[in-house]
C-alpha cells in the first residue's frame, strides 16, 4: 500500500484552475517553469501532462522565448478570439436582456441561450451557436441562475 495523497478540501479542481488563468503573473510563471524544465533535458512531450497542455504550445512557448525573452511568453492585447457584435451591439443586447422576452414577441417569459441566439439573429443578423452565448452574456455582465431567468 502507497503512501496517501495530500488533498485539497476547500476548493476544486475548477476553482484553482480558474484562480490560475486569473493572474497574468503566474501564467508567465508557469511558462516559464516549463522553459526551465525543457533546458533541464525533459521533452515537450514529457511536460504535457505536467503543464496541462499541448507539446506543442510548449514548444511555441521556447521558441517565443528564444526569440524575445521572458516578454515573449506574457499575454499580448488583442489576441485570442473576439465577439462578433460591436459594443454598441452588446450594449444592447444588455438593455434588451433585462427585458421580458415577451416584450420582443417570444412566447417565453424566460431568457434561455437557443432564444438569446435567436434574438441576436433577429436584431443583429449575426448567427451565435448556443454553445457561444453563454461566454457572451457573462461577457456582458449577465449570467444564467439554475432556474429561472437572467440575472
Amino acid at each position: 500500500m502507497g503512501r496517501k495523497v495530500k488533498q485539497i478540501k476547500n476548493y476544486t479542481t475548477e476553482q484553482v484552475k480558474a484562480l490560475l488563468a486569473s493572474d497574468e503573473n503566474y501564467r508567465t510563471g508557469v511558462k516559464l517553469h516549463a522553459i526551465l524544465q525543457l533546458t533541464r533535458g525533459y521533452s515537450s512531450r514529457a511536460l504535457e501532462k505536467l503543464f496541462d497542455t499541448s507539446f506543442k504550445q510548449i514548444c511555441n512557448w521556447a521558441d517565443r522565448f528564444d526569440a524575445e525573452g521572458v516578454e515573449g511568453l506574457r499575454i499580448k492585447p488583442g489576441r485570442g478570439r473576439h465577439t462578433r457584435l460591436t459594443v454598441e451591439q452588446r450594449e444592447q443586447l444588455k438593455l434588451d436582456l433585462s427585458k421580458s422576452p415577451k416584450e420582443f414577441g417570444y412566447s417565453s417569459n424566460s431568457w434561455s441561450g437557443s432564444l438569446i441566439s435567436e434574438h441576436i439573429m433577429n436584431t443583429c443578423q449575426i448567427e451565435y451557436t448556443q454553445s457561444a452565448i453563454y461566454p457572451l452574456i457573462r461577457k456582458i455582465g449577465f449570467r444564467f441562475p439554475r432556474l429561472g431567468s437572467i440575472q
